[in-house]
């Protein structure tokens, strides 16, 4: 990797970091809008996985008061079904309609959401929260985006931004630990990702560290179009694929 290549992989990690900061989520789709420009597509799946149990890792720090694990704990289940089965279908699903299909649904969501005030609120139920925990893990295995679902439930159940951080932040946490385990078991670590890992990390914290104040100064409504935001711009990259 050279000097310039070097310069913007570390500008995007440090741009990745800022914005899990300060939504909790969307550091891998920031990241891979430069990254896969400059390493290989495999390099980039294991570095947001690595990543992300830093980013996520320190998201539940920041709301650690929060989080009501028991709570939580259906969707980490769901999730837990959702990666292995969404793992072993990569090879029989189509991948540019899956993207598709999901970015449309993204896409729809976001843009009815920002235009409406409000969603009316969606009781929850240990079944349902279980059912966005598989929806989770799929998309995650299929993906790598494994905390759209989540996040979009969080949206939908409404509720001030630390709770709602405090709920999808968990998930996307183990989804991430869960990915980086079955990686490992299928051989990806290599010494060039985790040499990159290295250097990406530093930056990686920084931005964090910058996300974490701009949040501070968020409101639930800016939080709420922040989010809302990025999952539009995640659909469009869906829909028009980086590569």
């Amino acid at each position: 990797m050279d000097s310039t290549s070097l310069v913007l992989f570390l500008a995007a990690a440090f741009l990745g970091g800022l914005t899990s900061g300060l939504s909790g989520f969307a550091m891998g789709l920031v990241v891979s809008g430069v990254w896969l420009h400059i390493i290989a597509p495999d390099q980039n799946a294991l570095l947001i996985v690595l990543c992300g149990l830093v980013t996520q890792g320190s998201g539940i720090w920041r709301v650690r008061q929060s989080i009501d694990w028991k709570a939580v704990a259906p969707f980490i289940i769901g999730s837990a079904l959702g990666v292995p089965a969404g793992t072993a279908m990569l090879k029989t699903v189509d991948q540019n309609t899956l993207r598709l299909s999901i970015g449309i649904l993204l896409v729809a969501f976001s843009l009815y959401s920002l235009i409406r005030p409000a969603l009316k609120v969606v009781q929850g139920g240990v079944a349902r929260e279980v059912g966005v925990g598989v929806a989770n893990g799929l998309i995650g295995g299929l993906t790598g985006l494994g905390g759209i679902a989540v996040t979009v439930w969080s949206q939908v159940r409404g509720g001030a931004k630390d709770a709602q951080r405090a709920v999808f932040q968990p998930v996307m946490f183990s989804t991430f630990l869960m990915s980086a385990i079955w990686l490992g078991v299928a051989g990806a670590y290599t010494t060039e990702t985790l040499r990159l890992y290295a250097f990406a990390l530093p930056a990686l914290v920084a931005g964090i560290w910058v996300g974490f104040r701009l949040y501070g100064k968020l409101n639930d409504a800016a939080f709420r179009k922040v989010v809302l935001s990025l999952l539009l711009i995640a659909g469009l990259s869906l829909i028009v694929p980086i590569r």
